[in-house]
């Protein structure tokens, strides 16, 4: 008798556990898992995204033709694509390492005891990160301009100061840089135009455009305010005993720092780099606003390229191949770091 009462007991449990979760699961299903499994189906389409999906003729299945043209087949879209993907790299390279570690100091800093007026420093650094990114975008246009407030400061300040297109300058950094030492396409050598997926390995290292760099500069002021605060929660959570035993062992604060504090942030960094990568991969609204993709389509990334692709050039297939790519991308860069992090932790 006592047997059944506690199995029913385990049962009626289990089933109360179940009735609260079946709303969250169905949110889950019609808001994520139904529109996922939409978008693979429609890669093996050529839909064009306008006319209704359950119309006659609305579509036609073509297989891996959209995966086909959009990786092997040479053409535009395969170099519109590789070369999103170059654009994509690089702000990602250029973003999440610096917004990373801004985010880091600014988070002990504001952590400090002798440090006054705590709330007004951590409102200050974290409201860019709930103010809307396309004002942001628009105000950050009118600064950069070719007659905005930076050129007009330098003008004052440099009277051989020459304004300078900065939101439509296709220049590569490390194109620049380069140069800067007498080498460029013509005198680098018959390497530089070897094609590797389309584009030639010379297009491949140019770096992320001055007009690109000027949106990565944009987006780390933006996210190291949200990334700031993940941090000073994760600093407040380390028992203060550890850095006194360090102290009194004759750690000074530097080492308690390299070797206390910043191991026992390893978890936090992880959400931090793994928040980092996915948005830095899925950059869309700043290059919507800013730069619609140019100039010479050296802004464009890979989910301005989704939209292009879907609503722009009505081609809803190879948008839901693209973005499947996306996907497949972000989901292997996350369990790479996630292998790092586990050895980090671990040795």
């Amino acid at each position: 008798m006592a047997t059944n009462s506690l199995q029913r007991l385990k049962r009626n449990d289990a089933l109360a556990g179940y009735g609260f979760m079946t709303p969250a699961l169905i949110v889950f299903l019609v808001f994520l898992f139904l529109p996922i499994f939409f978008a693979i189906f429609v890669s093996f389409t050529n839909w064009n995204g306008i006319t209704p999906f359950r119309q006659e003729g609305a579509y036609e299945f073509v297989g891996f033709e959209n995966y086909y043209n959009l990786l092997i087949k040479r053409g535009i879209r395969q170099k519109d694509f590789y070369n999103s993907l170059k654009n994509t790299v690089y702000y990602a390279l250029g973003v999440v390492p610096f917004q990373t570690l801004f985010a880091l100091m600014l988070a002990v800093l504001v952590n400090q005891k002798w440090l006054r007026g705590k709330g007004i420093f951590r409102t200050a650094f974290y409201f860019p990160s709930v103010s809307s990114s396309v004002v942001i975008s628009l105000i950050f246009m009118w600064l950069f301009g070719k007659g905005g407030i930076v050129n007009i400061g330098l003008s004052a300040l440099i009277p051989v100061y020459e304004p300078i297109t900065w939101l439509d300058d296709s220049r590569g950094i490390i194109h620049e840089l380069l140069g800067l030492f007498g080498i460029t396409r013509a005198t680098a050598g018959d390497w530089v135009n070897i094609r590797l997926a389309t584009l030639t390995l010379w297009e491949w290292i140019s770096g992320p455009s001055i007009t690109l760099l000027l949106i990565m500069i944009l987006n780390t002021w933006t996210t190291i305010g949200s990334l700031m605060i993940i941090y000073l929660a994760a600093l407040q959570d380390i028992p203060e005993q550890m850095h006194e035993a360090a102290m009194i062992d004759g750690a000074n604060r530097w080492q308690v720092f390299l070797k206390i504090t910043v191991p026992m942030l390893t978890p936090a960094t992880f959400f931090v780099v793994t928040l980092g990568l996915i948005s830095t991969l899925q950059v869309f609204d700043q290059i919507f606003v800013i730069t619609s993709g140019g100039p010479a389509k050296t802004t464009m990334t890979i989910a301005y390229g989704v939209y292009q692709s879907g609503f722009r050039n009505s081609d809803m297939g190879l948008a839901a191949a693209s973005a499947l790519v996306l996907f497949v991308i972000i989901f292997v860069l996350t369990l790479v770091q996630r292998r790092f992090v586990k050895e980090s932790l671990y040795s």
